[in-house]
Order: structure tokens, then sequence, then C-alpha cells
């Protein structure tokens, strides 16, 4: 492997899990490139670049790469989505527009001759989690579930290209992720924040809008940050695919309780609700609930990107029987040293309560 020197490449470096590597690695003292469309929150300027790159392009991915010096660690969390996920994640479309980003960035990165290390990501939807029942707890050694998905074409290019260069890779599962980040496709915590906050200026009780309720795990984007870092010095991590959690389990309705305490609202009986039809409704109502509390977003849509839709889709909006659960197992990660673990509840609190801070909650 190539000689480590402290310099990561984050693409997607505002995402969920972009901007927390960012963090826990600006805090090792790495110096980064942060490639992203929106600028992500920076707390050490003098060793961080960021670059608004569009990974679609080829050329201008290589023009970047031109620009600064050698990087020996890509962290790659960029991904396109469609308004409608759950349809575009079956679109062959996508699948190709998600294996080009990741080559157009990674191409020139090769080219540069200094790459030691790359980390991808993929999820449940490895197993199938979005199209059948899958097998409890899902093992990172099952057969390749036989469906189209960008994530076998990224992770067949990374094999090929690894293997060939002599560049170690690591692949991460990672459940259902949490983080203190807005206008992504896929973070609950503003989509949970704004509801409740729009139902107590209502007067209405803070409802579970989704359907039955089933067992789930969660991971904080501080552990997944964790584990990237992990993967940068830890041989037992070169050329494996590892899923990752916070380590324990959770139901919605379990947990609401506990969310409308961290939000400071009343709790409500269930009421089913389609979230992606009914936050476009009140982007004025939060327009106004943003103005009157001085925070720091007052477009609906910027702070919770296209999450709402994601939010239906894991709160079971619309199911008409029980939904099978999709656990994973994480003996795999904790056998090869990560040994990270985190309380859901008290990463549903903190995440709540850095929203809060950074302005984006009231």
């Amino acid at each position: 492997m190539k000689q480590h020197n402290k310099r990561v490449l984050i693409a997607g470096a505002s995402g969920v899990i972009g901007q927390a590597a960012l963090s826990r690695f600006e805090r090792e003292g790495w110096d980064i490139i942060a490639l992203s469309r929106r600028a992500p929150r920076i707390s050490s300027p003098e060793h961080v670049t960021h670059l608004p790159v569009d990974l679609t392009d080829p050329h201008a991915c290589t023009a970047a790469i031109a620009s600064f010096p050698a990087v020996t660690h890509l962290v790659y969390c960029a991904v396109q989505e469609s308004n409608d996920l759950r349809q575009g994640w079956r679109n062959p479309e996508q699948m190709q527009t998600n294996a080009r980003m990741l080559r157009n960035l990674t191409d020139p990165l090769i080219r540069a001759g200094s790459l030691a290390h790359m980390s991808l990501f993929q999820g449940t939807k490895a197993y199938g989690a979005h199209l059948h029942p899958i097998p409890i707890p899902a093992r990172e050694d099952l057969p390749r579930d036989p469906h189209p998905n960008f994530y076998w074409l990224q992770e067949d290019y990374a094999r090929d290209v690894c293997a060939r260069e002599g560049i170690a890779f690591t692949i991460f599962r990672p459940q259902v992720v949490f983080g203190d980040v807005v206008g992504v496709a896929m973070n609950l915590i503003p989509v949970i924040g704004a509801y409740a906050a729009l139902r107590q200026q209502e007067g209405l009780p803070f409802s579970f809008p989704g359907g039955p309720d089933y067992l789930l795990e969660a991971v904080d984007s501080r552990l997944i940050a964790d584990a990237l870092l992990w993967a940068t010095q830890a041989p037992t991590a070169a050329n494996e695919i590892f899923n990752i959690t916070n380590g324990d389990l959770f139901t919605w309705r379990g947990i609401w309780p506990l969310l409308a305490d961290c939000l400071g609202v009343e709790a409500g009986e269930p009421e089913p609700r389609a979230l992606a039809r009914w936050f476009p409704e009140k982007a004025d109502a939060w327009e106004n609930l943003a103005q009157r509390r001085r925070l720091r977003c007052g477009d609906l849509g910027q702070l919770v990107g296209h999450s709402h839709h994601y939010a239906d889709f894991c709160f079971g909006y619309g199911a008409k029987q029980a939904i099978p659960p999709a656990l994973v197992s994480t003996i795999k990660l904790r056998q090869a040293g990560f040994q990270g673990c985190i309380d859901t509840q008290s990463m549903f609190r903190e995440a709540f309560a850095s929203m809060r801070q950074l302005g984006y909650l009231p």
C-alpha cells in the first residue's frame, strides 16, 4: 500500500455521511479536499479546500484533480437520487449515472498515481431489502442478490481498478443513516424536526405519520465517520465489505415519545399521513415560522431536500401488512477491529440538539 500522507478527498462532503466524515478527518488534522454542490460546514479552513464539482462531467473532474495536491485517500459518498426515490432505485439510467460519477472522479485520481485507499457505500438494498424480505440477519458473505443496482456497477469497477493498481478499498453498508445536515435526499432528522414544529404551530399533537410497526436499526453518521477513519489505517479493512449499525434496535412507535421529548412537543396517537404530499403544502407555514423564530433556513424544500419522500418509505406509510425487518449482522466489522457503537436514543437527542444549535430547528 502506498504511503499515507494524510490527504483525503471527500466526494459528497455536504451530505449526511460526507459532512460527518469531513468533521472527523478535520479533528485528526488531515488535509481535506471536499467536493459537493453545496458548501459543507468547515471548522479548519486552513486544512480544507472546497470545490463545487459536477461529478457527471468527466472533464470537470479531471480539471479538479489536476488543481490540487496529491490525494492518498478517497471517501466516496456522493450519490444521485431522483425525486421519487423508490422508482429511482430501479431506474437503469440512474444506475449508470452513479457508476459514471465514480469513474469520472476515480480515473484521474488513479492516473495521478498517489491513491492508496478508497471507501465506498452501499446499504441494505444490496440485500434486496427494497424488493423482498431478506435473511435475518443479513451477512456480507451472502451471494449477491440478483437485481440490477448501481452498487454492483461501482463495486465491480472498484474491485477491478484496485486490483490492477494495487489500491485498497473498503465498502460500508450502513443501515438508516442520521445526522445534522439539511437539504439531502435521505436524512430524517430535519423531516422529523420540521414536522414536529409545524404540527405544534397548528395546535396539533406530534403524531406518528407512518404505517405498521417494525424492527429496524439506525446508524449515526458520526459512527460511520469513525469507521472511515479506522479503515484508512486498518489492514483488516482492506478489500472488505462491512455492515455498520449503531448496535441496537428500535421501532418508530416505540421511540416516538422520546422524539417528542427531544423536540419539546406533545406526542399524539398515530395518524397515517403521506409526508411527500404534506410537506409541499406547508412551505408558507414554515417560512412564517422560520421568520418568527429567526431560523437559518426559511425554505422548507431546502431544509428537507427529498427526505420527506424517504420518510414515507422508512415510516412504512401505506403498508397494508406487517413490514418485514431488514436487520444485518455487524460481527464481521467487530472481528476486523472496529468496536464503535452508540445508543440510538442518544443519537436522536444529540442530532436534534445540534440542529437547534445550528439554527435549523426551533
